[in-house]
């Protein structure tokens, strides 16, 4: 039961972004085919949150550059058992940003993305099955960077290339810019 509202978001987004129709159906087989698959001790996968953060004036996105994998990405992490992926995303948002408040832009998944991690140590590679929500900042825009991050910056989205090339966050980029066209704040 804990994984209906998992699988009714992504059914809604597959709806919605029929070009990705593949990766939602992959997304789809493994949540079905495991019932632990919001837990970090399945060992060829498990379900992450994320979030793609925006400013107040929604031109630009927080990233960090993730200790661990070296990379700017967007803020996010494991679900440690919690089936309430837009909760995992807004709690990874506070606790790797320092921001304690933010609204989310809309309550449907924003982009979904499955990648694989490589082997650290005793963890052997897996993927990250990962859920990702728009949220925006609220009173301030003042974080902090915490232990997980070599540092955050806020970039500005029309830019995002000249820190990455990586698609996933190219495609992030390219959603927001439809997506702000047609939902101004």
């Amino acid at each position: 039961m804990h994984r209906t509202s998992l699988s009714n978001l992504l059914q809604q987004y597959k709806h919605r972004f029929p070009a990705e129709y593949a990766v939602v159906e992959r997304f789809l087989q493994f949540v079905r085919q495991h019932p632990d698959c919001f837990e970090r001790s399945l060992a060829v996968g498990h379900v992450t949150g994320s979030a793609w953060v925006v400013n107040q004036a929604r031109t630009h996105v927080l990233l960090t550059h993730h200790k661990k994998l070296n990379r700017w990405l967007q803020l996010g992490g494991h679900a440690d058992g919690n089936s309430r992926v837009h909760e995992v995303a807004l709690r990874e948002a506070q606790e790797e940003s320092g921001l304690p408040e933010f609204r989310f832009v809309t309550d449907q998944i924003f982009d979904i993305d499955i990648h694989p991690i490589p082997a650290r140590g005793s963890e052997p590679e897996h993927f990250h099955y990962d859920v990702r929500f728009a949220l925006q900042t609220v009173d301030h825009e003042e974080y902090q960077v915490s232990e997980e991050s070599h540092d955050l910056a806020w970039i500005e989205i029309a830019r995002i290339h000249e820190v990455s090339q990586e698609e996933a966050l190219l495609r992030m980029a390219r959603k927001w810019r439809e997506f702000s066209a047609i939902f101004p704040s």
